[in-house]
Parts: structure tokens; C-alpha cells; sequence
């Protein structure tokens, strides 16, 4: 059984800062990537960062320079720190991973969600 818990959503005035965390457990054979994604209400999912195992990161054109993506291997854990945020940022973000698992093919996995809002 993977998991992915996500954590560090919360409320912020416009130009402050968050950081989310998303936390990988269960019997994992390899991480491949990890990403944020996220949805604004009555909007399609769209990819805000992602990070491979080669550490290669890839950024919405509307985060870059405000956002960055890293990774603790060893904790099986990525991070986005959130700086300079808009209240146009205010959506559900969700983790997500790709992932081999030890009895299965590759595939991807995603976390419960986590509400980031930003006041004007």
C-alpha cells in the first residue's frame, strides 16, 4: 500500500511565503519523479514543478522564479517552497509520484490534496 501525505497548505497574504511537503511510504522499489500539480475551482489540473531522480526539474511558466522544487531521497520526500505567491496560486495542490513498485509495473500515484489560498 503507497501513500502519499501531503502537508504545509494553509493561508497566506499575497507576497508571503509557504511550503508544502508530500511524503512518500509503503513498499517502493524506485521513485522516478515527483511532482505538484494543482486545480483552481472550475479549472483543469496543471503541473506547477516536477523532479526526477536525476534531480531534473521542470517549472510551470507562471511559478518560475517563485517557486522551487527539491527532493530528500533518503526521506522519500519533495518539497515546494512557495515565495513572492499571488492570489491567482489559490488552488488544491496535489502531490504526485511516479513510482515502481516491488509486485507491479510502473505508475503514478497521488496525494489527498492540500488548500493553498491567497488573500489580496
Amino acid at each position: 500500500q503507497v501513500q502519499l501525505v501531503e502537508s504545509g497548505g494553509g493561508l497566506v497574504q499575497a507576497g508571503g511565503s509557504l511550503r508544502l511537503s508530500c511524503a512518500a511510504s509503503g513498499s517502493i522499489l524506485s521513485i522516478n519523479a515527483m511532482g505538484w500539480y494543482r486545480q483552481a475551482p472550475g479549472k483543469q489540473r496543471e503541473l506547477v514543478a516536477s523532479i526526477t531522480s536525476g534531480g531534473s526539474t521542470k517549472y510551470a511558466d507562471s511559478v518560475k522564479g517563485r517557486f522551487t522544487i527539491s527532493r530528500d531521497s533518503a526521506k522519500n520526500t519533495v518539497y515546494l517552497q512557495m515565495n513572492s505567491l499571488k492570489p491567482e496560486d489559490t488552488a488544491v495542490y496535489y502531490c504526485a509520484a511516479d513510482l515502481t513498485l516491488p509486485t507491479g509495473p510502473r505508475g503514478d500515484y497521488w496525494g489527498q490534496g492540500t488548500q493553498v489560498t491567497v488573500s489580496s
